[in-house]
């Protein structure tokens, strides 16, 4: 099966604003691939001037937010540390039971893997010069650069939510027949960095998913 892979622009964020970054990019995400049976819901961000659209299903929603808070667990056990998020949808197809077993195969036919740079609060030291006679205020400073910090995530925000919308109009052909199931979207699981951090882990589910390799369940 073929698994499309789409890589969102690395965005770099303070640890205040990871739950509202995440709910942008994973709420469009799941609603560009929904099933139809959904009451969009407009959202506006609690921290940019940006509105995207939930799915309105409180189990979906219930999720994503499970995931974030693991996610942002991790970031403060892990700090200084880039970090990704894989959401991943698949098929699920039921193989021949045997008398120890019931095998369940997910086949991954899409993957996004949302890649945020934590950045740590910036320290401002104020510098003295016996040739200068104005006396800035170091906390001006701080406030202008933040507040140039946080217009610039916000275009690049923008920016991702952009290129989620040009990925789901320009790949329509690997999307594999809707499923007969309950729920308002294919099936999908979220995944984030594991609590060992253990890149060969992350590596290795890496490769599974871009090479469409199923995975077998029991």
């Amino acid at each position: 099966m073929n698994c499309e892979v789409c890589h969102l622009k690395e965005l770099e964020v303070e640890h205040f604003e990871i739950r509202e970054v995440l709910r942008c990019i994973l709420h469009t995400i799941v609603f560009h691939r929904a099933l139809g049976l959904v009451r969009p819901k407009d959202v506006d961000s609690e921290l940019f001037e940006i509105t995207y659209v939930q799915c309105g299903d409180v189990e979906l929603d219930k999720k994503i937010e499970e995931k974030i808070d693991q996610f942002i667990g991790w970031v403060e056990k892990h700090p200084n540390k880039k970090s990704q998020i894989c959401l991943a949808f698949y098929e699920v197809k039921n193989k021949q039971a045997t008398w120890f077993s019931n095998k369940i195969e997910r086949l991954y036919w899409e993957q996004w893997y949302v890649n945020l740079n934590v950045a740590q609060h910036p320290k401002v030291h104020s510098s003295k010069s016996h040739h200068s006679k104005v006396v800035v205020d170091p906390g001006e400073i701080a406030l202008e650069d933040r507040s140039a910090r946080r217009a610039a995530l916000e275009t690049s925000l923008r920016e991702v939510l952009f290129q989620i919308i040009k990925f789901v109009n320009e790949k329509k052909d690997h999307i594999p027949p809707v499923p007969n199931l309950e729920g308002v979207s294919f099936p999908y699981e979220i995944t984030i960095p594991s609590s060992s951090d253990s890149s060969f882990g992350m590596d290795m589910f890496k490769r599974m998913l871009q090479t469409g390799h199923p995975t077998m369940l029991n």
